[in-house]
């Protein structure tokens, strides 16, 4: 298992599309979890172990210790979701060079405090292994939940932006020294 760090519950990881793909898969084909990450759900566990083994060679050939990664709960056992570090695309997603912290759920996760949890360690790995000056989220205006996650992570609100992923998003921040 390629860990990326740990926090009190969970373990983030990469993911591993073959002993993975039923978990992912269920957190991507709920269209309640899909709808303000693009919408579109996956088709099949084929689709899916795709869509993973995607992410893995994308970040790998990548090799700046940005990811998407799976969050794995000790207690339970389990896949809950999806933590990423990344850059943020612009409306054509070329990446730029703005980083982004963000989270996607299963719905059986959802109000635990794991993307609370999972976000403040992208967020403290992102400021002390990659030196990241600043860290980003962008939220669809109508996700009130993950702006309250925003809040809780201590983020600065910016207002709305159509600089990313061709759409308009709530546009928080989070400078190093203000952690």
């Amino acid at each position: 298992m390629t860990e990326i760090f740990q926090t009190q519950r969970l373990i983030i990881r990469q993911w591993k599309p073959e002993a993975d793909v039923a978990q992912a898969f269920e957190i991507y084909n709920n269209p309640e979890v899909v709808r303000f990450i693009g919408g579109k759900v996956e088709e099949s566990e084929q689709t899916q172990r795709a869509s993973l083994q995607r992410v893995i060679e994308r970040y790998a050939q990548l090799n700046n210790g940005t990811g998407i990664w799976a969050i794995f709960e000790k207690q339970i056992g389990e896949i809950v979701g999806t933590i990423l570090l990344k850059q943020l695309p612009d409306n054509e997603g070329k990446p730029t060079q703005d980083y982004e912290v963000g989270w996607h759920l299963k719905k059986a996760a959802w109000g635990k405090g794991y993307a609370t949890e999972a976000g403040r360690g992208a967020i403290e790995y992102g400021f002390n292994i990659l030196k990241l000056p600043v860290i980003y989220a962008v939220v669809k205006p109508e996700n009130h939940d993950s702006i309250r996650v925003t809040q809780r992570l201590g983020m600065i609100p910016m207002g709305r932006t159509h600089k990313y992923y061709s759409a308009e998003l709530e546009l928080f921040k989070l400078e190093a020294k203000q952690k």
